[in-house]
C-alpha cells in the first residue's frame, strides 16, 4: 500500500526529510533525478541518518561515520555492520508515494 508524502518537489535535489509511516521513521533522500526511502535508524548505535550528510547516494551518520547506499541501504563504510531497510518511492503526478513499511521486508 502507497502513502502520498506531500509533493515531490518539497525535497529539494540533494536533501533529506524525514516521515514517519506507520510508527517508522522514513528518510526519502532526493539524489539526482530519484528519490530513494531508507529507514532513518543507523543500525550501528541507532542515531538518525537525517542529521547526518547526504553526497550523491551515499549518507553518511553524524554520530559515528557509517556510510550507507541510499539506493538499496547497504553498508559503505562501518562501524555498522547491517544495512538499513530501503523503503520503495515512486512520484506520480508530482506526488511522492512511498511503501507502507509493513508491507516491505
Amino acid at each position: 500500500m502507497a502513502i502520498r508524502l506531500g509533493e515531490a518537489s518539497s525535497i529539494s535535489e540533494g536533501a533529506m526529510r524525514v516521515f514517519d509511516l506507520e510508527g517508522t521513521r522514513v528518510n526519502i533522500a532526493h539524489a539526482g533525478d530519484a528519490f530513494y526511502g531508507f529507514e532513518d535508524t543507523c543500525t550501528h548505535m541507532g542515531c538518525s541518518l537525517a542529521k547526518g550528510e547526504l553526497d550523491g547516494t551515499v549518507v553518511t551518520c553524524a554520530c559515528h561515520g557509517s556510510q550507507f547506499d541510499v539506493t538499496s541501504g547497504a553498508v559503505l563504510r562501518g562501524p555498522a555492520q547491517r544495512p538499513v531497510r530501503s523503503i520503495p518511492v515512486t512520484v506520480a503526478d508530482g506526488e511522492l508515494l512511498a511503501e507502507a513499511p509493513s508491507t516491505v521486508r
